[in-house]
Order: C-alpha cells, then sequence, then structure tokens
C-alpha cells in the first residue's frame, strides 16, 4: 500500500510509460470477468480522441485494441457533466434520469435564488445551491451496480471520481465506497464513515498539494500547439506547463495531477477490498475530472490539453498494469459525459472566423433588466443558469403578466442572430421519444430526451453553432460545452478485455447503450422498457454477446 500512496505515484509527470498490453488470445473468456472498470473522462470529445489516437501508446491505445464506437452520443441536448453521467451506467436518457442538467431551478422552493443542484438534497436544513449536501437523491433510475447489487448482494460497488456529480450518478445511492475530489481531499455522503484507506491517500496527496510544482514537459508532438492566444485583460493561454505554488488546490484540479490521484484511490481501493477476487463481478467507476477542467481553463487545442493526453495515456497504462500484475480479471469501458469547444480566439486564429462569444444581452440578469424595461413588472421574471439552455418564469405571474413576459421574451429570442431556437416546454413534452440513430435527430429529439417534467423549463432557449456562452473569458473560464451540436454530444466508446478481438463500428450509437451492454457480458438481465439504451454486440465477426 505505500507504494500506491508514494508521491511520485500521484505526479503524472514523473508516471512511467507501461509497455503495450500482450497480444490478445483468440478468443474472450466466455465466463464473466470478475470486475468492470467503467471510466469516464470528463470533456473529452470524440474529436479529441481522433486528434490524439495515433499518439496513444499505453492505456488509450490498449483501449483502442477493442470493441471500438469513436461515434458515441451523448444523445440529448444538455450536454453537460450531470446528465451525461446519468446516461452512462444507468441505460437512460436524462428524460428517464431525470438529471436535466447539473442545475435546474425550483421555483416553489424557499431558496431565494431558486436553484437546484443536480446532486444534493436540498431537504437537508444546512444546503444552499453552493454550499450543497451532496446526494443521489434526484436520480430516479438504478445503476448498473445497484442492479448488480439487487441479482447478488455480495457485488461490491465501488465510485471515485474527480467530481462529486461524477461519483454519485455512476455509482448510485447503493454504492458500497463514493469518494471525489473535495477540494483538499477526497471525501464522501454525509453519514458515511471515515475509510483509514482514503485517509492514507489523501496525506499523499496532501503532501504532494504542499510542495511546489515545476512546470510538466512539453512532448515533441505538442510543438505545434505551444503558442499564446490572447484572451484579453493581458491574459492568454496555449502555452502553460501546469506549474504550480504549494497549496494551490485550484491548479492542482486543472491539471494532469488530478487524475493521477483518483487512479491511486481507485487502484488503492481495488487492491484494499479485493475487488474481482470473489466469486461474484464487482464494479467500480471512475471519474476523471481533469480534462474538463484544462478544457475549461485553457480550451482544447492548446498545449495543456495536449500535456494532459500524453498524461492520461500514461497514467491508465499504469493502471491497467497495476490490474494486470494482481491478476485480475477485469472489463473496462471509457467514454466520456460530453464533448467540449475551443476557445473562439484560437479558433479565429486557426480558419475559423466566424467563432464568436455569446451577446452579454442574453444573459438572464441582463434580459431580466430588459424584461422590467419593456414590461413594467419588478423582480426576477427570468430564472436561468447562462444565456441557453432551460428557462423559467416566474410562478408570482399573473396569465396576463405571464403573456406579456412571453412575448417580449420570445421578441428578444426570435429575432436574435445568435439563437437558433427557441422550444417551449408544451412543443417538447408533445414529441414522441426519439429513436433510431443519434446523429440524424432533430432538435427537437435532442430536447425531448433531455425533457424531465416538473424540472424542465417553460422554455428551452439553443445557440446557434460556435457560439460560446461564456462573454467574457478574462472573468473565469475561456471555453465550455453544453450545445445540442456534435461537437458537444460525439465521445467514444471502448470496452477492452483480455483476449476481447479488435473491431470497430463507426456508425452512431449511445451512451444509453452501456449499461445494457456491460450487463449483457455478466449475464444480467435488463428489462427492455426500464431503459433506452440497447445491448452492444462486442464480438467481432460471428458471435453475439447480447442476449437473444
Amino acid at each position: 500500500m505505500a507504494a500506491l500512496c508514494a508521491p511520485a505515484l500521484l505526479n503524472a509527470q514523473s508516471a512511467a510509460a507501461s509497455a503495450p498490453p500482450a497480444a490478445a488470445t483468440p478468443a474472450v473468456a466466455a465466463t464473466p470477468p470478475k470486475l468492470i472498470v467503467a471510466i469516464s473522462v470528463d470533456q473529452f470529445s470524440g474529436d479529441l480522441f481522433n486528434e490524439y489516437r495515433q499518439h496513444y501508446v499505453a492505456g488509450m491505445k490498449r483501449m483502442t485494441q477493442g470493441a471500438v464506437f469513436p461515434r458515441g452520443y451523448q444523445s440529448h441536448a444538455a450536454t453537460e457533466t450531470c446528465p451525461g453521467h446519468s446516461t452512462i451506467l444507468t441505460g437512460s436518457r436524462p428524460s428517464r434520469t431525470g438529471i436535466i442538467a447539473n442545475t435546474w431551478f425550483d421555483l416553489e422552493t424557499a431558496r431565494a435564488d431558486k436553484a437546484v443542484y443536480c446532486a444534493e438534497d436540498e431537504s437537508q436544513p444546512e444546503t444552499t445551491s453552493e454550499a450543497y449536501v451532496a446526494s443521489a437523491l434526484h436520480l430516479k433510475v438504478p445503476t448498473l451496480g445497484g442492479r448488480m447489487k439487487v441479482a447478488n448482494p455480495a457485488t461490491r460497488v465501488v465510485s471515485v471520481a474527480g467530481k462529486d456529480r461524477a461519483a454519485i450518478m455512476m455509482g448510485g445511492p447503493t454504492a458500497d465506497q463514493l469518494w471525489w475530489w473535495g477540494g483538499k481531499g477526497y471525501v464522501t455522503l454525509k453519514g458515511r464513515a471515515d475509510n483509514a484507506l482514503v485517509t492514507q491517500v489523501n496525506a499523499g496527496v496532501a503532501k504532494m498539494l504542499n510542495e511546489d510544482r515545476p512546470g510538466m514537459e512539453l512532448p515533441a508532438e505538442c510543438a505545434s500547439r505551444d503558442f499564446a492566444v490572447d484572451i484579453g485583460a493581458g491574459k492568454s493561454v496555449g502555452t502553460g506547463r501546469f506549474a504550480r505554488k504549494a497549496g494551490d488546490a485550484k491548479a492542482f484540479r486543472a491539471s494532469p495531477e488530478q487524475d493521477a490521484a483518483t487512479l491511486v484511490l481507485a487502484a488503492a481501493l481495488i487492491e484494499n477490498m479485493g475487488l474481482g477476487k470473489q466469486a461474484q463481478t464487482d464494479i467500480i467507476s471512475i471519474g476523471l475530472s481533469a480534462n474538463d477542467y484544462i478544457g475549461h481553463t485553457y480550451g482544447t487545442e492548446g498545449a495543456e490539453m495536449c500535456i494532459q493526453q500524453y498524461s492520461l495515456d500514461r497514467e491508465l497504462g499504469a493502471f491497467f498494469d497495476r490490474l494486470d500484475a494482481d491478476g485480475i480479471d477485469y472489463e473496462v469501458m471509457l467514454t466520456a459525459d460530453h464533448g467540449g469547444h475551443d476557445l473562439p480566439e484560437r479558433h479565429r486564429q486557426n480558419a475559423m472566423p466566424m467563432e464568436a462569444r455569446i451577446d452579454p444581452a442574453l444573459e438572464p440578469r441582463a434580459l431580466n433588466a430588459t424584461l422590467a424595461a419593456k414590461t413594467g413588472l419588478s423582480g426576477t421574471l427570468l430564472y436561468g443558469d447562462g444565456p441557453a439552455g432551460d428557462m423559467y418564469l416566474a410562478r408570482t405571474l399573473s396569465p396576463a403578466q405571464r403573456k406579456k413576459v412571453t412575448d417580449a421574451l420570445m421578441a428578444i429570442w426570435k429575432t436574435h442572430p445568435q439563437i437558433q431556437t427557441v422550444l417551449t416546454n408544451a412543443e417538447i413534452a408533445a414529441t414522441p421519444s426519439p429513436s433510431g440513430p443519434p446523429e440524424s435527430w432533430s432538435l427537437i429529439q435532442e430536447a425531448r430526451a433531455s425533457f424531465y417534467p416538473g424540472r424542465s423549463g417553460d422554455f428551452l432557449v439553443m445557440l446557434k453553432p460556435r457560439i460560446t456562452p461564456i462573454a467574457d473569458p478574462t472573468k473565469g473560464y475561456v471555453a465550455t460545452h453544453g450545445s445540442p451540436w456534435d461537437l458537444d454530444r460525439r465521445v467514444p466508446i471502448l470496452f477492452w478485455r483480455k483476449g476481447l478481438a479488435s473491431f470497430e463500428q463507426p456508425l452512431g450509437v449511445e451512451t444509453a447503450d452501456i449499461m445494457p451492454t456491460l450487463a449483457a457480458t455478466i449475464g444480467l438481465s435488463v428489462p427492455r422498457g426500464e431503459i433506452d439504451g440497447r445491448c452492444l454486440d462486442i464480438i467481432a465477426g460471428p458471435g453475439e454477446s447480447c442476449p437473444k
């Protein structure tokens, strides 16, 4: 255990590259794997996977040698972290999971801002929308781990991540161990007992965090991405090396270090709990969140993300090598909760002059001021978590006032050059749940896949392609995701197990297909009417991994 907690293993810069995996045996074992390892790399778009695929030599290289679905889709419109993670191990879209966004609005609550975080229990007296009590309360369907425990109570379910919403949405309410990065160490749900092993890992992380970190080496292949992009106010991105002063937890979070630490904790829990070493199949879900924080902080096309991709490959290789050394029969699935979009300033330098930032007039605060001036009404008339997504009208409005506000809003939204469309609650609710290839869905079908009555807004605002919904990059994040367009919807879905013959299916599939696919490999029956996804046959050529 001391080796697992050594600071060197918590540093992505010094992690040794693993050797390529041994040649696959002719056929995958007919027996179920003893451990399912479900990995989500936050903001790992299909585009990012394709860009770096040729450079992977370790863990990510191994994942390309199994069943590869490069055109996986988070098929819904709300391409955010919480909805995306809710689909991965439930087999269901947000319209069934109930997780429509990272934050939605409950206008009946006494909370002043009316905002509800997707992974909180707002009934707890001490919780607020920002300082919340984390919980799986809002997840309306069971996870794969939950179903496995019902079938066999001996099953151990573990979930670790860099974000609470990733750990909670993949682990579910019945996880035996559930941990996420809490700012200075890994923490768990309120009322859960401390874990001596996690305390030990946290001590190793704290030791590393309290030391200065020099900048990481730039791989030679990243040189072409190593140029500064001016974002205003004397700030730039594109040339970072992740140097960090001692105690800077924010810089730790937005660096390869965080993923390395999460994988150390995952490996330690696997070893300590003996996951995959007993008669039943166990499951661990791992949310690697650094990719998302790096994408938001620096963008997806600079030297920073390039360093991250090389580090991710090495760290996953070291993690898989550890499982191999322990002799565990494991199956790995790797995907993402959503894609991401680079900052418009760099896109404009690289052949995309049409890229733009959102008009600040479309922000909810600005819209409320405009509505007050146009209607003569006071107070908060419109609630929203940004310039796009679900929007909610104040419940205090009379029918006449509601019409006046709606007319004023539609006059703004439908004539604004950055708005693609605005859908009403009634229009979305009347749309049948979508089916067929996810790449062919219309915007209203994508919206229906995100729609949950009682939580979804009165309107859903969708921006045009290539509009970044961050007005001022100097005040926080420079790039983001969340749109209904493929750059945010499309993610890789990869399966690997020793002996699994490699093949690639380039046609579109959904992340909701992951759970029934994994369930089939362990012989777990999942009633078709309870989920949205379908089992994907991951046996190349003749043979079938899905139930008849």
